[in-house]
Protein backbone atom coordinates (compact mmCIF):
# COMPACT_ATOMS: atom_id res chain seq x y z
CA UNK A 1 0.00 0.00 0.00
CA UNK A 2 3.14 2.49 0.90
CA UNK A 3 4.79 1.64 -2.49
CA UNK A 4 1.13 2.59 -4.19
CA UNK A 5 0.46 5.87 -2.19
CA UNK A 6 4.39 7.16 -3.48
CA UNK A 7 3.68 5.42 -6.79
CA UNK A 8 0.05 7.68 -6.86
CA UNK A 9 1.98 10.81 -5.83
CA UNK A 10 4.61 10.75 -8.34
CA UNK A 11 2.00 10.87 -10.94
CA UNK A 12 0.04 13.16 -9.53
CA UNK A 13 2.96 15.51 -8.85
CA UNK A 14 4.08 14.51 -12.55
CA UNK A 15 0.85 15.36 -13.88
CA UNK A 16 0.72 18.85 -12.18
CA UNK A 17 4.81 19.83 -13.32
CA UNK A 18 3.43 18.85 -17.07
CA UNK A 19 0.49 20.80 -16.89
CA UNK A 20 2.45 24.43 -14.83
CA UNK A 21 4.12 23.73 -17.98
CA UNK A 22 1.87 23.45 -20.72
CA UNK A 23 -0.27 26.36 -18.74
CA UNK A 24 2.81 28.31 -18.67
CA UNK A 25 3.45 27.84 -22.73
CA UNK A 26 -0.42 28.54 -23.16
CA UNK A 27 0.29 32.09 -21.46
CA UNK A 28 3.61 32.82 -23.54
CA UNK A 29 1.01 31.66 -26.57
CA UNK A 30 -1.70 33.84 -25.53
CA UNK A 31 0.41 37.09 -24.84
CA UNK A 32 2.51 36.48 -27.91
CA UNK A 33 -0.64 36.17 -30.23
CA UNK A 34 -1.83 39.29 -28.01
CA UNK A 35 1.02 41.80 -28.57
CA UNK A 36 1.12 40.73 -32.19
CA UNK A 37 -2.74 41.50 -32.67
CA UNK A 38 -1.93 44.84 -31.41
CA UNK A 39 0.57 45.36 -34.00
CA UNK A 40 -1.56 44.04 -36.66
CA UNK A 41 -4.18 46.68 -35.14
CA UNK A 42 -1.18 49.52 -35.77
CA UNK A 43 -0.49 48.71 -38.67
CA UNK A 44 -3.98 48.71 -40.04
CA UNK A 45 -4.55 52.32 -38.74
CA UNK A 46 -1.03 53.47 -39.95
CA UNK A 47 -1.40 52.23 -43.09
CA UNK A 48 -4.69 54.35 -43.38
CA UNK A 49 -2.73 57.50 -42.42
CA UNK A 50 0.11 56.59 -44.27
CA UNK A 51 -1.79 56.21 -47.84
CA UNK A 52 -3.45 59.98 -47.06
CA UNK A 53 -0.13 61.36 -46.22
CA UNK A 54 1.44 59.75 -49.42
CA UNK A 55 -1.75 60.58 -51.70
CA UNK A 56 -2.37 57.02 -52.17
CA UNK A 57 -6.10 57.68 -50.53
CA UNK A 58 -8.24 60.36 -50.86
CA UNK A 59 -7.83 62.64 -47.12
CA UNK A 60 -10.73 61.60 -45.02
CA UNK A 61 -11.06 63.90 -41.68
CA UNK A 62 -13.18 61.48 -40.04
CA UNK A 63 -11.31 58.47 -40.96
CA UNK A 64 -7.64 60.04 -40.45
CA UNK A 65 -8.91 61.36 -36.80
CA UNK A 66 -10.44 58.08 -36.08
CA UNK A 67 -7.35 55.96 -37.10
CA UNK A 68 -4.82 58.44 -35.27
CA UNK A 69 -7.15 57.85 -32.36
CA UNK A 70 -6.70 54.19 -32.63
CA UNK A 71 -3.04 54.41 -32.47
CA UNK A 72 -2.78 56.85 -29.57
CA UNK A 73 -4.81 54.28 -27.75
CA UNK A 74 -2.92 51.64 -28.52
CA UNK A 75 0.55 53.27 -27.63
CA UNK A 76 -1.34 54.43 -24.47
CA UNK A 77 -2.39 51.45 -22.94
CA UNK A 78 -1.01 49.35 -20.88
CA UNK A 79 -0.24 46.02 -22.37
CA UNK A 80 2.75 44.90 -20.25
CA UNK A 81 1.01 41.84 -19.57
CA UNK A 82 1.36 40.77 -23.28
CA UNK A 83 5.46 41.13 -22.92
CA UNK A 84 6.04 38.29 -20.01
CA UNK A 85 9.85 37.61 -19.60
CA UNK A 86 10.58 34.45 -21.29
CA UNK A 87 8.45 35.24 -24.73
CA UNK A 88 11.30 35.96 -26.71
CA UNK A 89 12.61 34.47 -30.10
CA UNK A 90 15.23 33.11 -27.67
CA UNK A 91 13.12 31.03 -25.67
CA UNK A 92 10.55 30.64 -28.39
CA UNK A 93 12.18 30.56 -31.84
CA UNK A 94 9.90 31.01 -34.60
CA UNK A 95 6.68 31.85 -32.01
CA UNK A 96 7.82 35.38 -32.29
CA UNK A 97 10.21 38.00 -33.42
CA UNK A 98 10.73 40.13 -30.38
CA UNK A 99 14.31 39.86 -28.89
CA UNK A 100 15.40 38.96 -25.75
CA UNK A 101 16.99 42.50 -25.57
CA UNK A 102 13.41 44.04 -24.83
CA UNK A 103 13.71 42.15 -21.28
CA UNK A 104 17.42 42.46 -21.02
CA UNK A 105 17.48 46.34 -22.02
CA UNK A 106 14.85 47.17 -19.52
CA UNK A 107 13.64 50.33 -19.30
CA UNK A 108 15.05 51.57 -22.26
CA UNK A 109 12.31 49.80 -24.39
CA UNK A 110 9.57 51.60 -22.34
CA UNK A 111 11.43 54.64 -23.30
CA UNK A 112 10.68 53.88 -27.00
CA UNK A 113 7.04 53.11 -26.19
CA UNK A 114 7.22 56.53 -24.68
CA UNK A 115 7.94 58.08 -27.81
CA UNK A 116 5.50 56.28 -29.44
CA UNK A 117 3.13 57.11 -27.09
CA UNK A 118 4.13 60.70 -27.29
CA UNK A 119 3.73 60.57 -31.19
CA UNK A 120 0.60 58.95 -31.16
CA UNK A 121 -0.94 61.71 -28.83
CA UNK A 122 0.27 64.30 -31.09
CA UNK A 123 -1.30 62.96 -33.98
CA UNK A 124 -4.69 62.26 -32.43
CA UNK A 125 -5.02 65.96 -31.80
CA UNK A 126 -4.58 66.68 -35.15
CA UNK A 127 -5.14 64.66 -38.01
CA UNK A 128 -9.06 65.42 -38.49
CA UNK A 129 -8.08 68.47 -39.00
CA UNK A 130 -6.50 68.68 -42.52
CA UNK A 131 -4.14 66.61 -44.52
CA UNK A 132 -1.00 68.81 -43.52
CA UNK A 133 -1.14 67.89 -40.24
CA UNK A 134 -1.21 64.00 -41.14
CA UNK A 135 1.39 64.76 -43.29
CA UNK A 136 3.52 66.71 -40.52
CA UNK A 137 3.32 63.95 -37.76
CA UNK A 138 2.94 60.39 -39.64
CA UNK A 139 7.34 60.91 -39.71
CA UNK A 140 7.37 60.67 -36.03
CA UNK A 141 5.29 57.34 -35.65
CA UNK A 142 7.22 55.80 -37.88
CA UNK A 143 10.33 56.87 -36.48
CA UNK A 144 8.87 55.69 -33.31
CA UNK A 145 7.95 52.36 -34.42
CA UNK A 146 11.35 51.72 -36.56
CA UNK A 147 13.42 52.56 -33.45
CA UNK A 148 11.78 49.71 -31.19
CA UNK A 149 11.90 47.55 -34.34
CA UNK A 150 15.43 48.34 -35.15
CA UNK A 151 16.45 47.05 -31.71
CA UNK A 152 14.23 44.73 -30.42
CA UNK A 153 12.27 42.77 -33.61
CA UNK A 154 14.29 40.31 -35.32
CA UNK A 155 14.43 40.33 -39.18
CA UNK A 156 12.57 38.07 -41.40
Amino acid sequence: MKHGLKLICSLVFAVSVSNTQTIAQDSFDNAIKARKSVMALYAWNLGQLGAMAKGEADYNAEAAATAAENIRILATMNNGAAWPQGSDSTALPGKTRAKVEAWTTYPESAELNKSLATAAIAMAEVAGNGLENVQANIGAIGSACSACHDKFRESQ
